[in-house]
Formats: structure tokens, C-alpha cells, sequence
């Protein structure tokens, strides 16, 4: 496409909480045309009525019935619940669009994996094949090729962006990995569960899908992808008593010792070119990272063992920032167009981070 020209959107399900933050971010996107949003209990209603609280910072926007789908725009985003993708992306992919697909219908590589993990049939099985899993971060340029890209998860994200050099680089040295990580109730999305209301989670913390998070199967395959082969790796997930946020802590047996220097190193070199990767001096805390898309990192070495630790806002690098940032690198824009002020403004690495020696 000519990136001189604006770029049309429609948006599938953007009535939740990352329908909310990728609205926010679009409209405010310098190369965005028109925006058609679809849904289904919500068609009829204008988004202002939906979420009151964007009046005067974006244009109404009247919602369209998914029934009466067209195939307008120029690029599809698709968040809905599992299994309800497989009704439009594969037609989306027929009529010649492309789509960022938010959910997590088409992350996995194996339809048995949707069997065992999600319950469900995978009905487009080809797709799964010809997707792009779309770990911004992590991606060279020439993987953008692909009509369909699926926005990882926000416990995949958190974790593996501090986890891949590691284990690319020493993955000899490694006898298993575990991950404890943490969310905020944002992450159950709008519907009303009563073990999330008010009530039950204020200062309340508590585990939960443990041995079945259905984001457990997408980061191993990552994992095995890049050299973890079958090593043991452990995955377990707790809820905290805020809105919003992921906080992921990944420990790391090591065969013999390696120093902090080199860790860090292989971690700073990996993102030397990634605008929204940051590197601490101390372990990330989740405030420096609400509202934006950044995943904050910090890496600690001890006798045999590195612990990982990385924050993120999980509605925006871990669902609507990252796939605008997806987006952008797929019309070859510089990633950071709408989601920051300027990439000059903000380094890679600040000035109280880790410095390597030279």
C-alpha cells in the first residue's frame, strides 16, 4: 500500500476494555482514515454511548451490525472471545484484507493444541500454518509478509520478551524455567464473574487455571521454537486486586554459573533496536508502565539461576498497543507512530539503567 495514503480499518468486538484502548490509539494514529467497528449485542449503539468517558477526545462512531460485514477497509482487527474468530478471518483472508487478530483463536501452531487447550475444533487449520505470531519486539521486517498476524497474549508477552535471548544464547545451560506471573482483573475482560467483583477481589490476591492457563501452550511453543526443546517449564498465573497490569518473575536452573554481564548483555543487545523494550536497574515496578507499551525488564544473576522480572500494561502492550505497533511494521512505519510522541524522546536504555562494559 502507499503509506502516503490513509489507511482504512475495520474493527471486529471493539466494545470491550482493548477495544477501548485500540480506539483511543487509532484515532489519534497520524495515517488512519476511516474506522467501521462491528459488533453484535452492541450494533446500533454509538461508542460514545459505550464509553462516555472518550467524548471529545475522538469522534462518534455509530456500530455496525457483524451480520452485515463488508470488506471496505484495508486492514481488520479482530477481538473477540475464543472460537468466535473462526466465523470472519477466514473469510476476511478470501476477500483479499488483512487482519491483526487479538484473540487467541489463531496464536497456537496445532489444532490439537485448541482441542486439549481451548475445547474446541480448529476449523481453519491452514491458517494456523500461514499466521505470523506477532511478538513485535522479536520479528525481523521480512517476517511481515503474512495476510494474517495473531497478537500474542499478555502473560506470553510479559514473559517471553525477557525469556528469548535467554534461552536463544544459553539454552545448553538450562534445566528448567519456571514462571510466576501476575494480573489485573482487566485481563477476564467485561463480562460479569462473581469471584471478580469488588468485593471478593479488594486486598485479595489468589491463584487460579493453574496446570490449564491456556497461555501455557503458546509460550512453550515459543520457547521450543528457539531452542528450549523439552526442557521442563512451568507456568503458573495468580490475580491481584487492581484494573490493570501483568507482572511476570521467571526463574531459571542453570547447569553451571554464567556472570550478570553476560546475561544482561545478550538481553540488551537482542533489543538494541526496540523502541518499547527497557531494561532496569531494579526490578520493573507496574506503575512505570500503566498506560503505555512498554515492557519494562530487569535480570538478576545468582549460583546457577537467573531471575527474569518484567512489567506490562496488559490492555495495551499486551493486546492494542502491540498490535498497532504490528501495524505499523507491517506498512513499514516507524513502530512507535501513535503510541509515542516522538521514538527520538525516549531511549532504549535510561541513564540509570544497566550499562554493559565495553
Amino acid at each position: 500500500m502507499n503509506t502516503q495514503n490513509k489507511i482504512n480499518i475495520g474493527i471486529i468486538g471493539g466494545s470491550g476494555y482493548t477495544g477501548k484502548e485500540l480506539l483511543k490509539i487509532l484515532f489519534n494514529h497520524p495515517v488512519i482514515g476511516t474506522i467501521d467497528i462491528y459488533a453484535q449485542s452492541s450494533a446500533g449503539n454509538s461508542i460514545l454511548d459505550i464509553f462516555p468517558e472518550l467524548n471529545g477526545s475522538m469522534d462518534d462512531i455509530q456500530i455496525k451490525s457483524i451480520n452485515n460485514l463488508d470488506y471496505a477497509a484495508d486492514l481488520f482487527f479482530t477481538a473477540l472471545p475464543h472460537g468466535e474468530t473462526l466465523n470472519y478471518i477466514p473469510r476476511l483472508i478470501a476477500e483479499g484484507k488483512t487482519v491483526i487478530d487479538i484473540g487467541g483463536d489463531y496464536r497456537l501452531s496445532s489444532s490439537e493444541l485448541y482441542k486439549q487447550w481451548y475445547g474446541f475444533e480448529h476449523t481453519s487449520y491452514e491458517l494456523l500454518k500461514s499466521k505470523v505470531y506477532g511478538l513485535a519486539d522479536v520479528l525481523k521486517d521480512s517476517d511481515y509478509n503474512h495476510d494474517l498476524i495473531a497478537n500474542p497474549g499478555c502473560y506470553p508477552t510479559a514473559t517471553l520478551i525477557p525469556l528469548i535471548p535467554i534461552v536463544e544464547q544459553f539454552s545448553e545451560e538450562i534445566i528448567s524455567i519456571s514462571t510466576v506471573a501476575y494480573s489485573g482483573v482487566s485481563g477476564a475482560g467485561k463480562s460479569l464473574k462473581p469471584d471478580l467483583l469488588f468485593a471478593e477481589m479488594f486486598g485479595n490476591v489468589k491463584a487460579y487455571n493453574l496446570n490449564k492457563h491456556r497461555h501455557e501452550p503458546e509460550i512453550v511453543q515459543v520457547l521450543q521454537s528457539v531452542g528450549l526443546r523439552n526442557k521442563p517449564y512451568s507456568f503458573s498465573t495468580h490475580l491481584l486486586p487492581i484494573t490493570t497490569g501483568i507482572y511476570s518473575t521467571t526463574t531459571i536452573h542453570l547447569e553451571n554459573e554464567l556472570s550478570q554481564n553476560e546475561v544482561e548483555t545478550t538481553i540488551i543487545e537482542k533489543y538494541s533496536s526496540s523502541p518499547f523494550v527497557r531494561i532496569r536497574k531494579t526490578p520493573p515496578e507496574l506503575k512505570w508502565v500503566l498506560g503505555t507499551n512498554f515492557c519494562d525488564i530487569h535480570v538478576s544473576v545468582g549460583p546457577k539461576r537467573i531471575i527474569l522480572t518484567s512489567a506490562i500494561d496488559n490492555l495495551i502492550k499486551g493486546a492494542a498497543g502491540q498490535a498497532v505497533q504490528n501495524m505499523n511494521r507491517l506498512y513499514s512505519f516507524d513502530q512507535t507512530t501513535g503510541l509515542l510522541p516522538s521514538r527520538n524522546s525516549i531511549p532504549l536504555l535510561y541513564e540509570e539503567n544497566v550499562k554493559t562494559e565495553q
